[in-house]
């Protein structure tokens, strides 16, 4: 190292104004939420405004005042008959405005019912749905004349509740933000929630004409990778825009609220823990989509056709940027022409170790370098999260704080950086390489990145080029603030580092506010951990390019002490972690508690599952049983054997079928409950019981097939599911059932007090366990519509021995774990028939 340069303390503490204040600046941007406003008419103009007072008054009535509005239940149909109220009273307003102003206007209100089915894969898991007379409630405001009604603009919500939540922001404030004077019409544009803090994001976008749309809004907020992420499956989770993409071919944006999506289906889903500005943002934002979608000039009456957007774009320092793949191509040729132009005009031979190198031998060891950099910064990152679960014990301990994961794991990957000839060799086989040499094939490498995925058709390469384009720029001027072609300025470092490193945090936040809470629910198999360490390293390394230069410009004495520093700060890291606990009282552990009645074997069982890696479930699940069931006397309900047994989760676990295809990520435990000899079910009394059975029976001998409608009767339950094993030739869910003998599993929703709900089929004889006479043996199960805790502890009395059970147990659970755990609980009526 020159005598005359800076030692790595000093220059630290000279690029530190840029280390500080790019995150603060990306983190100001990534939070920014308007204030929220009370009135519903702006003092100044009298004109109506977006009120979020109201929004939030709606969104807390029903998802409090209503409550838990699952599908089925009598309190979605509460919700239903108030929405219908909400949207008459716009119409009303409407009229109200005609008649006072003579404005043209017209508004027409529908409550539609309908029943169907559909196929609806998800995780590679092929499902069916059925549903029957569940409503739609429609409003559309037009200026009263065919043409204005010829072409419209969606703006959709769901109403219902998912298990086990009141649904405050999802999606009750989806369905608050739209009853707002101006902002309801019928549409193609979606919008949806997920967590309850932050900018909602645009993570899928189906058209040009939508994206340029989306750029007028006040805050826009997406990025074209969180589009490819969505698209690329890796998020196994789908919306309600899907269906209307896959089945009436509309064009559309979709978006959500991600910020603390700890909350996402959990009871803790309320008005109260929604940030203020979060219920202002989305209407805002929805309205400007409606004034630019309705405005002249709209591109809405081009759309009845559209293709696939080849578009690239990205919010960065409050601007929504869009450009074509075709430019991007230009773009990224463009740099990375420009790029090796400039490594040819800055090269200076001879090399440090006095050998002649060419320029092409020095990028190729500068880029060495790099790819050494970039691995070991993956690599340790990894290894500390290998020691966290596999040798210690203590999976997801940063599960509590998405920032903590950042905490736990960039220390590490810094260290890979920084380690030039220690074990882990990050740097140990690149051997002396030039500052700049590194500095610039550094450059080559982001541009060649950005120009080679960009061709490969993936936008995501916009990330390269943000990257690649301010170092370009810094080693352009960079003989200017230096005095040398060679010699790398502090300032160059400060000025082409600020820009990745704003961006990597833009780009890391959401990220991570997404995946952190997600591993609380991908089922305790999944690397949890090592899923969290890749993404803070990986995107860690993007948003700080230059340290791989930046440390080739010191000598080996400060590097080694940097080893150390590293080293111990991430030994006293992991101490720290290994001694905290995942779950807080508000990112809370996610458990699913099923009492199972078999009314074929009439047995009932306990059923305990969770869908996380961190440690310790096994040992609760026995601390349940234990405190529950196992030799208890005078309890809701005694075990007959105390002995907790692990499940398998298989296709033929037909227990959790209610949750499935998530069922697949679900650790389950389950025990035996005592009966009394005196106990009658309900779900077995003729006339009121859960009975399948098939009509229009009509078997074909000489075809080899058997004709039935498969009937189902359900009084008093919900979320109905029949899993079976047959050959279809035909039925009446879709027109292409697999042509083998598979197994099929249905899933009914139905509007509150429909109790009957069917299949036709059309089976092939002779295949499987039913053999020529086609007997078709079908798993059932549904959930109690009065047997949910704590949706239906209103009516708790009406639960059965099941809510007498969850009742005292949640109580339980509550003080065990001082808040900790969501506990799911639900009473199922189950059982096996042939037909």
């Amino acid at each position: 190292m020159p005598p005359s340069r800076w030692g790595p303390i000093r220059s630290l503490l000279f690029l530190s104004p840029v280390l500080i204040l790019a995150p603060y600046l990306a983190l100001k941007q990534h939070y920014a939420l308007p204030t929220p406003l009370t009135e519903l008419y702006d003092p100044v103009t009298n004109l109506p405004q977006i009120s979020e007072t109201r929004i939030l008054d709606f969104a807390k009535h029903l998802s409090e005042g209503i409550g838990y509005r699952t599908v089925g239940t009598r309190e979605h149909a509460l919700a239903d008959e108030w929405m219908v109220r909400q949207a008459k009273a716009v119409q009303r307003h409407c009229e109200a405005a005609v008649a006072a102003t003579g404005v043209k206007l017209e508004c027409e209100v529908w409550r539609q019912e309908g029943s169907g089915s559909h196929r609806f894969d998800m995780m590679n898991k092929r499902l069916y749905k059925t549903y029957v007379d569940l409503s739609n409630i429609v409003v559309r405001i037009s200026d009263g004349t065919p043409q204005g009604k010829e072409h419209a603009v969606l703006v959709n919500a769901h109403l219902d509740s998912t298990l086990p939540s009141p649904g405050a922001a999802d999606d009750a404030i989806s369905d608050s933000c739209r009853h707002q004077p101006r902002s309801i019409l019928r549409a193609k544009d979606i919008s949806s929630a997920a967590g309850s803090s932050g900018r909602e994001i645009l993570f899928q976008a189906t058209s040009e004409e939508m994206i340029e749309a989306y750029s007028h809004v006040p805050r826009p907020f997406g990025t074209i990778f969180a589009n490819d992420i969505f698209s690329s499956g890796i998020i196994l989770s789908d919306t309600d825009f899907r269906q209307f993409e896959q089945y009436l071919n509309v064009t559309g944006l979709d978006m959500a609220i991600v910020g603390n999506s700890y909350l996402y289906h959990m009871r803790k889903d309320l008005v109260e823990n929604i940030q203020p500005g979060v219920a202002q943002n989305m209407a805002e934002n929805t309205l400007a989509l409606l004034r630019y979608l309705s405005a002249e000039g709209s591109p809405i009456p081009t759309l009845t056709t559209y293709t696939r957007p080849s578009t690239v774009f990205f919010s960065y320092l409050g601007h929504f940027f869009i450009y074509s793949f075709t430019t991007a191509k230009v773009i990224y040729a463009a740099l990375l022409a420009g790029s090796i132009g400039l490594v040819f005009a800055t090269f200076k031979a001879p090399a440090p170790n006095g050998e002649n190198h060419s320029v092409w031998a020095e990028q190729v060891r500068g880029i060495y370098a790099v790819l050494a950099g970039i691995a070991g910064c993956l690599f340790v990152p990894n290894l500390v999260a290998f020691i966290m679960k596999n040798v210690l014990g203590k999976a997801m301990s940063w599960f509590s704080s998405e920032y903590s994961a950042i905490v736990l794991y960039a220390p590490p990957a810094l260290l890979a950086y920084v380690d030039p000839k220690g074990t882990l060799l990050s740097q140990a086989l690149v051997g002396p390489v030039e500052e700049h040499s590194v500095f610039t094939a550094l450059l080559l490498a982001q541009a060649g990145l950005s120009w080679g995925v960009q061709m490969l058709g993936v936008g995501s390469a916009a990330i390269f080029f943000l990257s690649a384009f301010p170092i370009f720029l810094v080693l352009l001027v960079n003989p200017l603030i230096s005095g040398g072609v060679n010699e790398i300025s502090l300032l160059t470092y400060g000025l082409g580092q600020a820009f990745p490193l704003l961006g990597g945090v833009l780009l890391l936040v959401p990220v991570i506010e997404v995946f952190v809470p997600l591993t609380g629910r991908i089922g305790a198999e999944a690397p949890a951990d090592h899923i969290i360490a890749t993404i803070v390293s990986f995107i860690g390394a993007l948003a700080l390019p230059l340290v791989v230069p930046f440390i080739h410009r010191f000598g080996p004495r400060a590097l080694r002490r940097g080893i150390l520093y590293a080293s111990l700060i991430t030994a006293l890291l992991i101490a720290i972690f290994a001694m905290r606990v995942p779950f807080d009282d508000m990112h809370q552990k996610r458990l699913f508690i099923l009492h199972l009645e078999n009314i074929t074997t009439h047995e009932q069982h306990l059923h305990i599952a969770d869908a996380d890696g961190a440690p310790g479930f096994e040992l609760f699940a026995s601390d349940i049983v234990n405190e529950f069931i196992a030799g208890r006397t005078g309890s809701a309900v005694k075990s007959s054997s105390s002995a907790l047994t692990s499940v398998d989760m298989h296709e033929y676990n037909s227990a959790w079928d209610p949750l499935y295809p998530f069922s697949a990520f679900l650790t389950t435990y389950e025990v035996p409950l005592a009966v009394d000899p005196a106990y009658v079910s309900p779900w077995t009394v003729s006339g009121n019981g859960f009975t399948i059975s098939a009509i229009n029976d009509v078997k074909d001998l000489a075809a080899g097939t058997r004709s039935l409608t498969l009937q189902i009767n359900h009084p008093g339950l919900i979320w109905t599911v029949v899993a079976f094993d047959a050959h279809v030739l035909r039925w009446n869910l879709d027109d292409n059932p697999p042509d083998e003998y598979a197994r099929h599993r249905v899933k009914e929703a139905s509007f509150y007090g429909k109790d009957t709900w069917s299949i036709d089929l059309v089976l092939k004889l002779g295949e499987g366990a039913g053999g020529a006479d086609g007997a078709l043996s079908v798993n059932f199960i549904g959930l109690q519509e009065k047997g949910m805790w704590p949706g239906k502890k209103a009516v708790k009395e009406q639960g059965g021995v099941a809510m007498q059970l969850f009742e005292e147990l949640d109580a339980w659970v509550e003080k065990k774990t001082s808040g900790t755990v969501d506990a799911l609980l639900l009473g199922c009526v189950a059982g096996v028939v042939t037909v």
